[in-house]
């Protein structure tokens, strides 16, 4: 068999782009709800029963009515149009489960770091993640519920973020409120891509 010439047949359809973008953020800040609120598709989930094995090393301070956690990945899509394809992969928020990072993090063109403004220094570790592999991100604090609200400069502030990192506020269990954080995500990208090429260019 000739696997020598591979040229699509004439009129045959193009394959989609598919662009790998990741939710991260600490434990139960929302990220499964996220992934869940847009994807087009019943998403894939690997939400294991929380248990007493998990006392005393599952923070549920601020969560305490959570009752599961998601242990390799959550996995969701949006068809943007004909030639592109998102797929959204939510990264498990416990320290014991962050092995798996590396491997979620191949190929994806950006992040979505979620915020709880009750436990907002839970995000750190994944904002020391994607800034030290250069990955391009944005923060969307999830406001819950009767949660202390805060301007967004003053969450830029408390995380120590790059000014050019974008900071919005989100519902994750809205689809049009996640489907902003996914935009601006990827205008964000965009301007980092081409700011890095240009810079190559000089």
């Amino acid at each position: 068999m000739d696997y020598g010439h591979s040229e699509r047949p004439a009129g045959a359809v193009p394959l989609p782009t598919a662009i790998k973008i990741l939710i991260a953020g600490g434990f139960g800040v929302g990220k499964t709800t996220m992934v869940g609120a847009v994807s087009e598709t019943r998403p894939l989930r690997t939400e294991e029963v929380l248990t007493e094995t998990g006392v005393g090393i599952d923070d549920l301070s601020g969560v305490e009515g959570k009752v599961t956690t998601t242990v390799a990945m959550d996995f969701g899509r949006i068809t943007i149009s004909d030639d592109l394809v998102l797929y959204l992969f939510g990264t498990p928020g416990q320290d014991r489960f962050w092995f798996v990072w590396d491997e979620l993090a191949l190929g994806a063109i950006g992040a979505v770091v979620l915020a709880d403004t009750r436990r907002l220094a839970d995000c750190f570790p994944s904002i020391d993640y994607f800034e030290g592999r250069g990955t391009p991100f944005v923060v969307a604090v999830n406001c819950f519920e009767g949660s202390r609200q805060y301007r967004l400069d003053e969450v830029q502030a408390a995380l120590n973020l790059d000014p050019g990192v974008p900071v919005l506020l989100c519902d994750a269990r809205q689809r049009e409120s996640s489907k902003e954080v996914l935009i601006t995500l990827m205008e964000h990208a965009m301007k980092t891509r081409e700011a890095r090429r240009r810079a190559a260019a000089d």
